[in-house]
Parts: structure tokens; C-alpha cells; sequence
């Protein structure tokens, strides 16, 4: 036996074995709290679905065309209106339920308090859901007489369930179940091509 060894304690292998277990469950544990901690400061479905705004390429939209987006659950329709689209707005404002959207029941927002309801004459931008009883309204873009709807049709929106119709602006027109024009949805564009749904610029 060498001086080296003389003296030396006993190693106690069950000892070790049992700090080297503990030490590693201890920090699998650490792990285990850590990982929902850090969660933690993600947004949540919940939160998402609350209201997180929606940014939007639009770039895709031709003309005569729609886009359905969802924000908050709710589907928000992109409808780019042609310059004959834009045109019979005018035509129609005598049939209407609320041409210059007065009614206060569902505030239409100040930069969108206008014939075209729109920030840009171009683009219409509303939530697609009708005001009556939250039916879905369906696309009706082809003027001209259809079942369920006036012969002097221009174009617009009809709610199937109960017979309410708007037009490309989505202004309920007169005698109908809906009480109010569509909901226009808070947003801005980011840029020409770009629209924020969910929020107001500041």
C-alpha cells in the first residue's frame, strides 16, 4: 500500500449514487417549473381570441374580389370595389335603411362615416355578420333581378335566413329584418397593401 493511499476515507458508493440521483432530479424539476414559467409570458388562445389585431396583405385582392380574414372569431371581409362598384353606391342611397350610417346602436367609426364606408374609396372593410341574428351574410355581385332580391339589384350582400340585404358598402337597405348597416371593424393601413385589423392608428 502506497503513502498516497494511507489514510484515505473509505468511498461510499450507495452516497454517491444517491447525491448524484438527487442532483439530477433536482434539476429536472428546475426544468419542469421553468418550462410553464416561460410559457407564462406568451399570449395565450384565450388572449389571441380576445382581440390580438390582424396585420393583412391585400396585395391579392383584384378588383370585383373579396377576402376573408377572421379577427376575434368573427370573419372580416376585404372587398375591392370596382370604379362602376363605387358608382352605384350613389344610386341606390333611397333604398336604404341608413345610407349615411346615423344609427348609434353599432357606432360606425368616424374615418369610415362616409358613402363608401372606408378609409379608401377602394376597399370595403366590414365584419360579415348580419346584424339581424348573426347569420352570415352570402355574396350577391351580379347586378340585375335574382330570386330574393330587387330588380334593380347593383351588387352587395344577402342573409339567406331571413331575407336582409346590403349593398357593397354594407348598408342594410329598408324593410328589412336587419336593424343595423354592417359592423365596421377598427383598423388602418400599414401601408398600400398592408391593412392593421383590430386597431386604430394613433
Amino acid at each position: 500500500m502506497s503513502e498516497a493511499t494511507v489514510g484515505a476515507p473509505a468511498v461510499d458508493s450507495s452516497r454517491r449514487t444517491w447525491l448524484i440521483t438527487s442532483a439530477a432530479m433536482g434539476g429536472a424539476g428546475a426544468a419542469a417549473v421553468a418550462v410553464p414559467f416561460v410559457s407564462s409570458f406568451q399570449p395565450s388562445e384565450k388572449a389571441k381570441a380576445a382581440g390580438a389585431a390582424v396585420q393583412v396583405d391585400i396585395s391579392d385582392v383584384a378588383p370585383g374580389g373579396k377576402k376573408v380574414v377572421e379577427w376575434r372569431g368573427k370573419p372580416i371581409w376585404i372587398m375591392r370595389r370596382t370604379p362602376e362598384e363605387l358608382a352605384d353606391l350613389a344610386k341606390i342611397e333611397g333604398d336604404l335603411a341608413d345610407p349615411k350610417s346615423e344609427r348609434k346602436a353599432i357606432p360606425t367609426p368616424e374615418y369610415a362615416l362616409n358613402a363608401h364606408r372606408s378609409i379608401k374609396p377602394e376597399y370595403f372593410i366590414g365584419i360579415g355578420i348580419c346584424t339581424h341574428l348573426g347569420c352570415s351574410p352570402g355574396d350577391k355581385f351580379t347586378p340585375g333581378p335574382q330570386p330574393s332580391l330587387p330588380d334593380n339589384w347593383v351588387g352587395g350582400y344577402l342573409c339567406a335566413c331571413h331575407g336582409s340585404t346590403f349593398d357593397l358598402a354594407g348598408r342594410v337597405f329598408k324593410n328589412k329584418p336587419a336593424p343595423d348597416n354592417l359592423e365596421i371593424p377598427p383598423h388602418y393601413y400599414v401601408s398600400d397593401t398592408v391593412v392593421m385589423i383590430g386597431e386604430e392608428k394613433a
